[in-house]
């Protein structure tokens, strides 16, 4: 049986697209399509791996950007108006409509961030008379650090793993094939981490190179992060991704 597993947190494929131009540092107004296209490619062919949900509108945009990969390699020329006229008509750049679309979208999402951060900082103002507190502070817990690693940080790291797995591929070997559960390996991870009781790099939660182990461990990292069971974090944009257990004296979850 296939695993058939829906995600949910993706914001649309304009997200996506910024995702990838801020990763690699590209200039919103002059982008590299070729080099754009080939990296969202990349990251629908994870997802449609990983037996993800694809939204129609991701297949949209994908359909779009090799539209305009392949009008920017057609040959540029401009038409001239009238024969002793000077001025020419300069053909469009195909990317106009995209990068105008990509700001808009940006400028949204700046104002929603910027929103929301105010929300937060409105919330921690109260007034109130003074009271006592003594007795509850050996209760105060330590805040938990907001997590700075997106699904779009993990399906990089899973890329990264897959390739690197492939190249330590033995050329013969023989694998007995034994099922797995995605609950099952939620108990392995959790059980795992404790035991450690520190954070561990994300590649040392893959110790076999079979496909299928590979791709159920991913999903049950993504279903544990999306529990609040374990906290995923990134010192550097494109650096290691490490797992540490949050939930202390949490139960077991039930094999399926």
């Amino acid at each position: 049986m296939p695993y058939q597993v829906k995600i949910d947190a993706f914001e649309g494929p304009l997200d996506l697209l910024l995702h990838l131009i801020n990763g690699l540092e590209i200039d919103i107004y002059d982008i590299p399509v070729a080099q754009i296209t080939e990296q969202y490619l990349m990251y629908i062919k994870t997802m449609n791996e990983l037996k993800l949900d694809v939204a129609s509108e991701f297949l949209v945009m994908a359909a779009t950007l090799l539209v305009i990969k392949s009008k920017m390699l057609l040959p540029k020329h401009a038409e001239v108006l009238e024969e002793n006229d000077t001025d020419m008509i300069f053909e469009e750049d195909p990317r106009d409509e995209l990068v105008e679309r990509l700001i808009e979208y940006r400028k949204y999402k700046e104002a929603a961030h910027d929103l929301k951060t105010m929300e937060i900082e409105r919330g921690l103002m109260f007034t109130k008379p003074p009271s006592d507190l003594s007795e509850f502070a050996k209760e105060k817990q330590p805040e938990k650090a907001e997590l700075n690693v997106s699904l779009y940080d993990m399906l990089a790291a899973f890329q990264k793993l897959m390739r690197r797995k492939k190249l330590q591929r033995p050329m013969a070997t023989r694998i007995t094939r034994q099922e797995i559960s995605i609950e099952k390996r939620m108990n392995e991870i959790m059980v795992e981490l404790k035991q450690l009781k520190v954070q561990i790099n994300f590649n040392d939660l893959f110790p076999y190179p079979a496909k299928d182990h590979i791709v159920v461990t991913f999903l049950a990292v993504l279903e544990l992060i999306k529990r609040k069971e374990i906290d995923a974090q990134q010192q550097e944009n494109f650096g290691d991704i490490y797992v540490k257990a949050v939930k202390e004296g949490a139960e077991m979850i039930g094999d399926c």
